[in-house]
């Protein structure tokens, strides 16, 4: 998945640049149980993102109990971005998203 040719994905930095959430996105919901045990904290989602700024595919890299890391995935793939680009083309993209669940 490292690679950088054809449509096979190339991780953000260097000549590679990041991708760009486009408004308004998906925001993850609480699960009741995790709003009941009061959980809060970040999970971060490693993306794949294609060059039409569509998340492709996706996996949690720090996930949170108890459904959470599930909602930020499902969450996560609704986003739509301007695309990643190499050399001003765009380009699939490794990217990673930090996701936060603050109660208020």
């Amino acid at each position: 998945m490292l690679g950088g040719t054809g449509d096979k994905p190339v991780r953000v930095g260097g000549d590679v640049t990041a991708p760009t959430v486009i408004m308004p996105r998906a925001e993850p919901q609480y699960t009741e149980l995790a709003r009941k045990a009061r959980i809060e904290g970040v999970v971060i989602i490693e993306a794949i993102i294609d060059r039409n700024g569509y998340v492709t595919d996706a996996r949690t890299l720090k996930p949170l109990p108890l459904g959470l890391d599930q909602s930020a995935l499902d969450a996560v793939r609704k986003w739509k971005f301007r695309p990643g680009t190499l050399n001003g083309q765009p380009v699939p993209v490794i990217y990673n998203l930090t996701v936060i669940f603050r109660l208020q």
